[in-house]
C-alpha cells in the first residue's frame, strides 16, 4: 500500500492535521488531527509501499512500547488511512 499523495499533513497552529478535501459538493471537508506517533509514519511511510508489519516495525524502533500494542497501533492507523480513502 502508498499514501496517496494528493493529501498533504498540515502544520495548523502547531498540530498536524491532515485535510481532506470532499470530491463532490455533497462531500464535507474532513479534518483528521494527527498526534506525534501519526506524523512520524506518515512521514517515514510517504512515497514509499509499505505493509502493516512495516508499520508496527516503524513504531517498536521508534517507541518503548511492547510488540502487541505496536501490532495494535499499527493496524489502527493503516486502517483509519483506509477508511478515509487515504493509502492507494
Amino acid at each position: 500500500m502508498r499514501i496517496d499523495k494528493r493529501h498533504t499533513l498540515r502544520d495548523v497552529v502547531g498540530e498536524k492535521m491532515l485535510l481532506i478535501q470532499g470530491r463532490t459538493d455533497a462531500e464535507k471537508t474532513k479534518v483528521i488531527a494527527f498526534n506525534e506517533s501519526s506524523a512520524m509514519l506518515w512521514e517515514a511511510f510517504l512515497d514509499k509501499d509499505f505493509t502493516v508489519e512495516e508499520v508496527k516495525q516503524q513504531l517498536l524502533d521508534t517507541y518503548e512500547v511492547d510488540e502487541a500494542t505496536a501490532a495494535n497501533d499499527a493496524a489502527q492507523w493503516v486502517k483509519t488511512l483506509q477508511e478515509h480513502k487515504i493509502i492507494l
